[in-house]
Order: structure tokens, then C-alpha cells, then sequence
């Protein structure tokens, strides 16, 4: 049934990365202008306003806070609690109860209720997009509306430690059923012009790839509150250069997403300029293609323990220490562990298996491995790397990683770069034997490092798939003693290291730049860049 309109103006959603066509530069006023607008400037890239079509930070940027979500966090708390919601809790082991607010609206006046929700996990599991965040939803039997406001889904693993996180993250946002229809995404456009928003602000410009405005709602009801700045201005840059060129002259009052780490060290001594920090989540490693590396099960010499040889011994001679200090200037971390330092469950399960054991490379021990596994040096390996997505840096970071596994003749390494959308399409299709990815969360929880790529071979497509990993993997979900949890987390996380389907190499801290007298950058464990607590002095 076809929802009433109604003069009220509707809930919307925080700002994504925008600039409006009025923002200006200069040296005192800042990009929004005295007292006026702030501008965040990024990088980022959003791939679409539809939530069934992206999978990636820079359109969740904008889902995040333009649309509504029945989870999501408070400042500076990685845990979740309910927003649009008034309570959420399991009703069985594989019922999962919603009871909305009442009276909730959507910026063009339409009701928000039940049905709606309903609508966006079916559209979003229904239409299976290539580009979409669908496969957080596995788990996900079913969703019915009993009423106007009480929502029921149905899960197949008992008691999912995860789906109250999962109901904050990017396959979550709430949609107005009466705009997104149930089958196809909807264009950029269209969604501007309905206004199918629920948030702290409404989006009422859009350009791709140049510039966006939000301006705040005062009919919003979630856990948010009132946001501090009425518009918002987000400018998208096509490199960190130009970024970086941008906050230097201030014509963006923040920069956020990404700068290069030499860049953030001369910003901290710059006049007129704050650089804040937070808690990092963003990982960046090594995958290893098991078909088609070195004695993988589809080349002409393949040898399951030859190429775990190899695997291990490229952990043997990689100095994540000065990868860390020479090419991120300390704005990325060594990681020793799949999951990053900081969460519940996380381990260092790496550091005492391979190096000098203590974190550090070990050329003798990479010999030895690969001599007791009868494997003939150099080995020849063909890595992948792509700085268009990963940042200019990445060109010195896997430079050195080919020098450090060159060290005394043990590999031959080829290395190349692709630009970023034959990337994606060769990596999947078996092209690289091994490759660059990282990674940025769902949600904080240790199980988005290991449940998305690891349970039944994950999205790495690289053939990885571990029956006694599988196992841990879904008993640790429906497993609510926290103690208990976070021993099957670590147990995992030891089967892995042991693999090494993937090698970590670097954990990333969140850091952005402001000019003086922007107030409220918020960076906090929940990894959501929220652009209602920003002020201007």
C-alpha cells in the first residue's frame, strides 16, 4: 500500500564527502567560509547512492549518514545499539525481534515502517548485486514485518554473535519501499530527486566524482541527535596530491581519506593546521592464489607442501617494521595477526612462527624452510599491486617487499601494477599468483577479518578453504560466552597463520586533517566518519 505523504519534512541521512558549489578557499575562512559551511575534502570514490550497489568507503560514507539503520554506534563506542530502533534482542535462538520508533518519516514525507525495512534486506539479498554488500547477509534466512513496527529476522546459526553489528553495516541501510524498487538499482539521480532519506541530513546535490551537499534535518529521530552544522560540503579529489594541495591552502576546512604518510608528517608541523588521529582498522596484505603460485594445485609442478614452503618462507623475510617506519612515516603498524590489534579475539599468531620469531626477517630461516621442503631457488613469483586503489605508497611498499624477498638469491620476484578495475576482474579469475588487497571493516568485530574471507573460501577467490577453519568459524558466531569466543577467535587465527592463504603486513591508524577551528573530527572505533559533530569556532 502506497504509504501517505505528509507536509512533514522526513528523517535523513548524515553527510557523505561533499562540497558545495558555493565553498570557497583562502587562507583565514577555510573552504565553507566563516562561520558557513564546513567542506570535507577525500579521495574516496562512491560507486553508487543505491546501498545494494556498493560495497565500499567511499559510498558508505554517504549510507552511513544519509540513510537510516536500525543498529549503529555511539560516538566513540565500537559496540552497537539500537537507533532507529527503540529495542532489538533475540525472541529464540534464530529470531532476532526489532521494535521501531514511532512516527518515523523519510525526508519526502513518506512513512517509515516495518514494510520498508522488509523491502531493503529482501532488495538488497533479491538483487544480488555484483558491486553490493549482500554477502553480510548469509545468514539471513528471512525478514517479515508482523506490523507497522516490529521487524523479525530469521537466521540459520543460533544466537549470531554478529548480527547486531551486521544491522549497522553497509548491506543495513534502511530504503523507502515506495522509491528503491524491489528488482533493479536505482540511479544516482533519482534517489537525489525523491529524497528517500532518514538520517541526521539530506543529500541535495550530487555530481560523481566532483561534489555533493547535505543540509541538516530537523525531523530526525535516531541515535545521532541534532547535527551541529547545518550544511556540509564534501569536495572529491582524483589523487592525494591534489588532496593534500587542497587542505594546504585550506580550501577544504577537513581532509579525510587519504593523504600519503609524508604528507601527514609535514601537516603536523604546519601552522594553522590539526592532524587527528584515531583508532585504525584498515589492514593491507598479501594474498596467495592456491591453483596458481609457485606449486600450486594447477601448475605442472604442484606440491601442497612445497608451495606452504613458499608461502612461509615469504613471511621469513618480510620487515613490516621498516615498511612501517620508511614508507608510512608510522601511520600504518606491523601486523603480526588476521585480525587487527585493538579488537576483542585479535592475535599476534604470526610473530612467533616466522622471522626471528620476535617480529623481525630471517633470511636463514626462509633458507631452511624451503631447503627441508626440497624446493629449488629462486622461486619465481609473479606479485600484483595497485596503487590507484591503495594509495601512491603502495609502488615503495611492494618495491621493498620484492627487495626483501629477493634477500640471498631465494625468489625471483615480477612485479607489476594494473589499474584498478581490470584488477578486481583478474584477481578473481585467477590472473595473479600473488596480489595486494586490503581491507577496511563492515563493523567492529573480529569476525569481519576472518568470517568474509576465510568461511567456505570467502570473496579472496584465491581456492583457500580449510574444512577444521570452517568449523571455528561458525561455532564462534553462535557462541555467546565472550571468553569462549574470543579462545575460538585465536584458535582460528593459528590455523591461519600456519596457511598463510594470506600474509598481513600493515594495520592503519584513521587520520585525518583539519584547519584551526574546526571542531569535532571525530575518529573512533566504530570506523564511521560522522559529519554532524563537526563545528566551526
Amino acid at each position: 500500500m502506497k504509504k501517505q505523504l505528509t507536509a512533514t519534512a522526513a528523517l535523513v541521512g548524515a553527510s557523505a564527502l561533499v562540497l558545495s558549489g558555493c565553498a570557497g578557499g583562502g587562507a583565514n575562512g577555510g573552504g565553507g567560509g566563516a562561520g558557513g559551511a564546513i567542506t570535507v575534502g577525500t579521495t574516496e570514490v562512491v560507486t553508487s547512492l543505491d546501498p545494494a550497489g556498493a560495497y565500499d568507503n567511499g559510498s558508505f560514507a554517504v549510507s552511513t549518514n544519509v540513510y537510516p539503520f536500525l543498529m549503529n554506534n555511539q560516538v566513540g563506542e565500537p559496540g552497537v545499539s539500537p537507533d532507529i530502533a527503540e529495542s532489538a534482542e533475540f525472541t529464540s535462538p534464530t529470531e532476532y525481534t526489532v521494535k521501531l520508533k514511532s512516527g518515523l518519516k523519510f525526508a519526502n514525507g513518506n512513512d517509515l515502517t516495518a514494510s520498508d525495512v522488509k523491502h531493503s534486506f529482501d532488495r538488497m539479498v533479491g538483487i544480488d548485486d555484483a558491486n553490493g554488500p549482500q554477502s553480510l547477509l548469509e545468514n539471513m534466512e528471512s525478514v517479515e514485518a508482523p506490523d507497522d513496527t516490529t521487524v523479525v529476522f530469521k537466521l540459520a546459526a543460533e544466537y549470531d554473535q554478529t548480527w547486531p553489528q551486521i544491522l549497522s553495516s553497509p548491506a543495513a541501510a534502511i530504503l523507502d519501499e515506495d522509491v528503491f524498487p524491489a528488482d533493479k538499482l536505482l540511479d544516482d539521480a533519482a534517489v537525489v530527486k525523491e529524497q528517500p532519506f532518514a538520517g541526521q541530513y539530506k543529500l541535495t546535490k550530487f555530481d560523481k566524482g566532483n561534489l555533493a551537499a547535505f543540509t541538516a534535518n530537523d525531523a530526525y529521530q535516531g541515535m545521532w541527535g541534532k547535527a551541529k552544522t547545518e550544511s556540509i560540503n564534501v569536495k572529491y579529489y582524483a589523487n592525494e596530491s591534489n588532496l593534500s594541495q587542497a587542505i594546504e591552502t585550506k580550501a577544504v576546512d577537513v581532509a579525510f581519506r587519504s593523504l600519503s604518510a609524508t604528507d601527514i608528517e609535514k601537516f603536523e608541523g604546519t601552522d594553522g593546521l590539526q592532524v587527528i588521529h584515531g583508532p585504525g582498522g584498515e589492514i593491507r596484505y598479501i594474498v596467495f592464489n592456491f591453483d596458481t603460485m609457485p606449486y600450486g594445485a594447477k601448475t605442472p609442478e604442484a606440491d601442497p607442501a612445497k608451495a606452504t614452503a613458499v608461502r612461509q618462507a615469504a613471511a621469513d623475510l618480510i620487515d613490516r617494521n621498516k615498511i612501517s617506519e620508511q614508507v608510512f612515516k608510522g601511520t600504518y603498524t606491523p601486523l603480526y595477526g588476521h585480525v587487527p590489534d585493538g579488537l576483542d579475539g585479535s592475535a599476534e599468531a604470526l610473530k612467533g612462527l616466522y622471522g626471528d620469531k620476535q617480529g623481525g626477517p630471517d633470511a636463514a630461516a626462509a633458507k631452511a624452510r624451503l631447503e627441508a621442503a626440497g624446493v629449488e631457488t629462486p622461486v619465481k613469483l609473479d606479485l600484483q599491486y595497485v596503487s590507484e586503489r591503495y594509495g601512491a605508497a603502495s609502488a615503495e611498499e611492494y618495491a621493498q617487499i620484492k627487495a626483501m624477498l629477493e634477500t640471498d638469491g631465494l625468489f625471483s620476484v615480477n612485479l607489476q601494477s594494473t589499474e584498478w578495475g581490470q584488477y578486481t576482474k583478474d584477481y578473481s579469475a585467477d590472473v595473479y599468483p600473488a596480489f595486494q588487497l586490503g581491507w577496511f571493516p563492515d563493523y567492529s568485530d573480529a569476525d569481519n577479518y576472518l568470517t568474509t574471507f576465510f568461511l567456505e573460501g570467502g570473496f579472496l577467490s584465491n581456492h583457500y578453504n580449510n574444512e577444521a577453519v570452517n568449523s571455528l568459524l561458525r561455532e564462534q558466531v553462535a557462541t555467546e560466552d565472550k571468553a569462549k569466543r574470543i579462545e575460538l577467535l585465536e584458535q582460528v587465527q593459528e590455523l591461519l597463520a600456519n596457511d598463510l592463504s594470506t600474509i598481513p603486513l600493515q594495520q592503519g591508524a584513521q587520520v585525518a586533517v583539519a584547519v584551526d577551528g574546526i571542531d569535532g573530527v571525530t575518529l573512533d572505533p566504530s570506523f564511521k566518519f560522522r559529519f554532524g559533530t563537526l563545528t566551526r569556532k
